[in-house]
């Protein structure tokens, strides 16, 4: 499919710039099977599902990936400043992440991140390199919670720096299993509040995890979707939350992915007979207008990038058009769009 089929108009000034206060105050558009669309709040999902449906969220957790620091001076020259976008870790010491300008790297460089952490430069294509860290595991951790910032997306990093009150904001209630360098930004709307009501309407919750690589942000360079090669992620379901989201389904309870990460986590995990198998690996997982979601029957999510895989992957789960029209409704009613924006209800047309 042509890759401009996915694009629309969007203001700049729908761009969110901090979550609203509440989290569950943000606004939600419905957009049921047959196309339709109500105006409701994320605080109203209760009402909006049935008991026994079975929520599957995202437990990862974002750790500040974004460090400035120095090249050190080599024998030929002097130093430079550097900034460092962590994106994926190879080892327990070492990280491959963007950098930036990469130009003034080479291997074998020694670089300060911050006022503690040192390392080297392992390898460098482009603006990607691989850092070996002189601290290992939990140590490195720490030191990368410590001297790291937020890696806030570039749409919102353009315009402001992130602070201390992101740290916060750009995390979900519920985030356990550290490892992303974005957040599924579907699960900011959860507040405990609204956990609460939702367990105690009868509706269920399991996790899987998806560690959310800053690929979801590369823009789509391609000109048709069959050129797009998909940044790999690594992904988990655990045995015990298949067998329970397996029994929903046989029940008739339908499972709601809160984002795309749950989504194609739980796409990943399912055979062509309709059952969740666990499994910890990586997925490349590309969806688009054609595929026919086999786990998935509703889809909570917030409002993505033109030309994005995320925009392509809604697309996929209600149709084209109906999106399309969707988008065009919620930029006329002035929602507030992207990570720290409002969500929509999605119910896949097929079930």
């Amino acid at each position: 499919m042509r890759v401009d089929e996915f694009n629309f108009d969007l203001p700049s000034d729908l761009i969110a710039l901090r979550p609203v206060t509440p989290r569950d105050a943000a606004r939600l558009l419905v957009v049921r099977e047959d196309g339709s669309r109500e105006h409701k709040a994320v605080r109203d999902l209760p009402d909006l599902l049935r008991a026994d449906d079975m929520l599957v969220v995202n437990d990862t957790r974002v750790i500040s990936a974004r460090l400035t620091g120095m090249r050190l001076p080599r024998a030929e020259g002097g130093g430079a400043e550097i900034e460092v976008t962590l994106h994926k870790r190879v080892s327990a010491s070492a990280y491959r992440a963007f950098a930036r300008p990469a130009k003034r790297l080479k291997p074998g460089d020694r670089i300060k991140l911050g006022k503690t952490l040192g390392g080297t430069i392992a390898a460098r294509e482009g603006g990607e390199i691989e850092i070996t860290f002189d601290k290992s595991g939990g140590t490195l951790d720490a030191a990368i919670a410590t001297e790291g910032d937020m890696p806030l997306p570039p749409y919102i990093a353009s315009r402001r720096a992130p602070d201390a009150r992101d740290r916060a904001d750009y995390q979900t209630v519920y985030a356990e299993v550290e490892g992303s360098v974005a957040a599924p930004t579907a699960g900011f709307h959860f507040t405990p509040d609204l956990l609460t009501r939702l367990a105690k309407a009868g509706i269920g919750r399991e996790s899987v995890t998806l560690h959310v690589g800053a690929g979801t942000f590369l823009p789509v360079t391609a000109d048709d979707t069959a050129e797009h090669r998909m940044h790999s992620e690594w992904a988990a379901l655990s045995e015990g939350s298949a067998r329970v989201l397996n029994e929903c389904r046989t029940k008739g309870g339908r499972i709601v992915a809160v984002g795309t990460t749950a989504a194609r986590t739980l796409e990943t995990a399912i055979d062509n007979d309709g059952l969740l198998h666990a499994f910890e690996r990586e997925t490349a997982l590309f969806i688009t207008p054609g595929y026919r979601f086999k786990a998935v029957d509703v889809l909570l999510t917030n409002f993505h990038l033109p030309r994005s895989t995320l925009f392509m992957l809604v697309c996929a789960f209600a149709g084209t058009q109906t999106m399309k029209a969707a988008y065009a409704e919620a930029v006329a009613a002035r929602y507030r769009f992207y990570s720290y924006g409002d969500a929509c209800l999605l119910f896949n047309p097929s079930r």
